[in-house]
């Protein structure tokens, strides 16, 4: 497969296999049939980056082959979103005839939105001049009269972040029949596949439904949980340390009038630390901990997965709902949560299809 070519036709068979990789992962978990949630199967990813290749006084962009650094020149991506399509070629004709806006560009990134907005920027290998603001400006206003969207340009540079507007895009999800405002900033982490990522939220609120006690979350990020599964829960307790994705979250938590949720800025470690009077933080001074009665943890970690203090931690809650990018790590940890807890429930979410990457969520109960 090169990246300007999907295997449509083969599609259902590569999903059947990594659902049954995933199924035999869990089987030393005795876990129930997994659950398999499909990809749309072209223009599913809302984000994308891409090198930047220049020859002459032309450019254009490139992805490389990490296995022999081969490369394939990317005029049309079917794996992107249809407005990433579109926004391509609008974004790489004007920094052709801009000299100062591709001197030194050696990435450009996107991101788009289900409700028509996007966000485009431009690394580069040098200082951003005084005039790179009006000039990115005068770009941004001819893509956005030519498609009719709305756009956002940020350039970056050592040192240097300089948006045209602002750096952020607002997206807006349909979960179970109600929408959710998601402010998505330049630079955090967003779900690549929003399509998918709807079908993780609403299993996620199927499996929390009617849960009793107070929700501990940890790795919240901008809210993308967080949001639809307030409504199923007294209180939320929310963790992350990403100062920016912390901002993201109250302000979406804000903009959805969701009043019964605390984001504090604490990595996992550093909750636990409170929770259990190990120490003290300012950034807790406001937020009772002793009015959360949670009974319920939901974690989505990195890669890595979790460290053993967090898992001993986990452990004491009667139920856990562990979403995970990594099905090794994931194994690694429920080696050890399976101790305490059955898989009640597991499913599959296809973000990255036609790939080995999987993303999984696991709900793990008290045994």
């Amino acid at each position: 497969m090169t990246p300007l070519h999907l295997p449509i036709e083969h599609y259902p068979q590569l999903l059947a296999a990594k659902r049954q990789r995933l199924q035999t992962l869990l089987a030393a978990y005795q876990a129930p049939p997994v659950a398999c949630f499909a990809s749309p199967v072209s223009h599913y990813r809302q984000r994308v980056e891409f090198r930047i290749w220049h020859e002459g006084a032309d450019l254009y962009q490139v992805m490389f082959n990490p296995t022999n650094r081969s490369w394939f020149r990317i005029d049309h991506f079917p794996a992107a979103s249809q407005l990433i399509n579109r926004l391509m070629p609008e974004i790489m004709r004007g920094l052709r005839i801009t000299p100062e806006l591709r001197y030194k560009l050696f990435r450009i990134d996107y991101l788009s939105s289900l409700s028509g907005a996007g966000l485009v920027t431009l690394l580069y290998h040098r200082p951003l001049t005084a005039n790179w603001r009006e000039l990115a400006r005068q770009l941004r206003d001819r893509v956005q009269q030519a498609l009719g969207i709305t756009l956002q340009i940020v350039g970056r540079a050592l040192k240097q972040c300089i948006s045209v507007d602002h750096p952020f895009i607002d997206e807006v999800l349909s979960i179970q029949g109600r929408q959710f405002h998601y402010r998505q900033i330049e630079g955090t982490f967003t779900q690549p596949n929003a399509q998918v990522n709807c079908q993780m939220l609403s299993w996620a609120c199927d499996r929390l439904r009617g849960s009793t006690g107070d929700l501990l979350e940890l790795y919240c990020g901008s809210g993308n949980f967080t949001l639809p599964l307030a409504q199923h829960f007294r209180q939320v307790l929310a963790t992350e340390v990403v100062k920016a994705a912390v901002q993201a979250a109250q302000h979406n938590l804000t903009f959805n009038h969701i009043e019964n949720v605390q984001v504090v800025r604490l990595s996992a470690s550093e909750l636990r630390q409170a929770l259990h009077r190990e120490r003290t933080f300012r950034r807790l001074a406001a937020i009772t901990l002793s009015d959360f009665h949670c009974q319920t943890v939901l974690v989505d970690p990195p890669r890595c997965g979790l460290d053993a203090a967090t898992l001993r931690w986990i452990q004491h809650y009667d139920q856990i709902l562990y979403f995970s990018c990594n099905p090794k790590t994931l194994g690694d940890n429920l080696s050890r949560l399976s101790q305490t807890h059955a898989i009640a429930q597991c499913a599959l979410f296809d973000q990255f299809p036609y790939t080995d990457h999987s993303e999984c969520g696991v709900l793990l109960q008290r045994r």
